[in-house]
């Protein structure tokens, strides 16, 4: 008990002293006072319900699905009857009311044509996708099952869910909150960010990419009509060509933005300008390179959610994969922009149903209320422990204190988010460290009954009480992770504290106020305890 080596002492008294200065620059900031520039800043990061921040409600269209399936049933049925040997000949294909309609050529042909579709019916999911009916003998008419519509709707959701939140990390913020609400909602919060409408921006758009060729300018006319003979037209985004007017493009053929494997903001080499820097894969990079050989001297338009967003000429082939996208682009929106190309294009288009930004004031108010009620517990939770154990009790105040002061430090480095149900596992935090000290000094006071010696008394408590202590606090690590992993915004805000808690409260409950003890008891070699 009393043999605690020297470098023992150093090792326990460095972490204790790094963990609790690097706390100084959170306390500084919780305080409202500077903190100097020129030394380190880990401070923890407030939560949107403490430093305000953007708050947006996002709703799917589940006809977007519907309709979308359609369109990928349709060119499914006809590759498959165009597969089969012999073709089986199809007419009159239309998609009203959510059907998927058309008539065989040869009604001889209904068995092999049900049996090519069966697959596409049934899809990959555990339930049947599609109903099917032949009327008239040589009609057959697809309809989607509910259950099929709601398995599509819910992994475009869960693929939405995805894609926002690799477009929200690539803003650089902190522990947003991003969770679905429902069945086709989800709720976006992004704490510090006070301008909804970056955000906005950032979330509305699908982010579908598409490089085609240009057959000529399109006029106001051919705009708003929509379509042309022998090609596409799309119109020009706003900010770029004229107004209202667009490009007319080749309908088939072009490359996917699903061939992009980066985008990154950059500046033009020769204007300065903030451009978008895009990397294809090798399939994709193999088609650019044989679009711009074939085509050198033509342009082709940069198409983005059905706008043509730039529109340069091919100068010379582009061999190596890598282009750039040029616009009227800030470095704001290009930034963003190539967020959108990384992140994958949206499954499902979201519409903003509700928004609001979050201000500081509350959060001050809570963070001052929360400061309150931790200065209360501690002082309440020392006067407890001193008069009850005396010099341990002591001891655990102590520990107390740098128990809190750690656990702000680790989380100010870790770059942890502090929320209100944080604060309230930090005043939890503080009931629960010393449960380690008070069954430490219960066990002393029951060896000392049971007549053992002062060293002896005090050996066997630790080492005892010690069990108890590591087994408690296993189980509710495991709950912490599960939280942490399971849980989301205020959920997770509260496991952080919880977790870290634990960690530093063990510290500082066992080998810390082991060392004290065992320091005194070296040097006074007391006869009895007041315990």
């Amino acid at each position: 008990m009393l043999d605690f080596p020297t470098w023992k002492k150093v090792m326990l008294w460095g972490i204790a002293l790094i963990c609790a200065l690097a706390a100084l620059p959170s306390i500084f900031s919780l305080t409202n006072n500077a903190w100097p520039s020129e030394l380190p800043e880990p401070t923890v990061n407030l939560g949107l319900d403490i430093a305000g921040g953007s708050h947006i409600l996002l709703e799917a269209d589940p006809d977007f699905v519907a309709a979308t399936r359609l369109e990928n049933m349709e060119e499914g049925v006809r590759n498959a009857l165009r597969r089969a040997e012999p073709r089986i000949r199809i007419g009159d294909v239309s998609t009203d009311d959510g059907q998927l309609s058309f008539l065989l050529d040869d009604a001889g042909d209904v068995d092999r044509a049900r049996a090519e579709i069966e697959d596409l019916m049934n899809g990959s999911g555990p339930v049947r996708e599609w109903d099917l009916q032949v009327v008239d003998g040589q009609r057959f008419v697809l309809t989607q099952t509910e259950n099929g519509l709601s398995n599509a709707l819910n992994e475009a959701m869960e693929g939405a869910l995805r894609t926002v939140g690799i477009r929200i990390d690539g803003l650089g913020t902190r522990e947003p909150t991003i969770l679905r609400q429902g069945d086709d909602r989800i709720v976006v919060q992004v704490p510090g960010l006070q301008d909804p409408e970056q955000l906005k921006e950032l979330l509305g758009k699908t982010a579908q990419l598409e490089f085609k060729l240009v057959q000529r300018a399109a006029t106001v006319e051919e705009v708003e009509r929509g379509f042309v003979s022998g090609g596409e037209v799309v119109p020009w985004a706003e900010g770029e060509g004229v107004p209202g007017t667009g490009l007319v493009v080749d309908r088939l053929g072009g490359i996917s933005g699903d061939t992009l494997t980066s985008a990154q903001q950059s500046f033009d080499s020769q204007t300065n300008e903030p451009v978008v820097s895009i990397a294809f894969n090798p399939e994709g990079g193999t088609r650019f390179r044989v679009m711009t050989t074939n085509y050198t001297g033509r342009q082709f338009a940069i198409i983005l959610d059905d706008e043509v967003i730039s529109a340069p000429r091919m100068l010379e082939p582009i061999v190596n994969g890598q282009s750039q996208i040029s616009g009227s682009f800030t470095v704001e929106s290009a930034n963003n922009l190539a967020i959108q190309l990384r992140s994958g294009a949206l499954p499902v288009p979201l519409a903003v149903v509700e928004e609001r930004t979050v201000g500081p004031d509350l959060g001050a108010d809570s963070i001052r209320q929360g400061l309150i009620a931790i200065a209360i517990g501690t002082i309440l939770v020392m006067l407890v422990m001193i008069a009850s154990y005396g010099r341990f009790g002591v001891y655990s105040t102590i520990a107390l204190f740098i128990n809190v002061a750690m656990l702000l430090g680790i989380m100010g480095m870790l770059n942890f988010t502090l929320t209100l149900p944080g604060i309230a596992g930090f005043v939890l935090t503080i009931g629960a460290a010393v449960d380690a000290n008070v069954l430490i000094n219960e066990r002393i006071r029951e060896e000392r009954k049971r007549g053992r010696r002062v060293m002896a008394a005090v050996e066997n408590g630790y080492k005892e009480a010690s069990r108890a202590i590591y087994d408690a606090n296993i189980t509710n690590f495991i709950a912490g992770v599960l939280l942490f992993s399971f849980g989301s915004g205020p959920v997770k805000g509260f496991a952080v504290v919880l977790v870290v808690g634990l960690f530093t409260s063990v510290f500082t409950a066992v080998p810390m106020t082991r060392m004290w003890v065992a320091g005194w008891l070296r040097k006074t070699r007391p006869s009895d305890l007041n315990i």
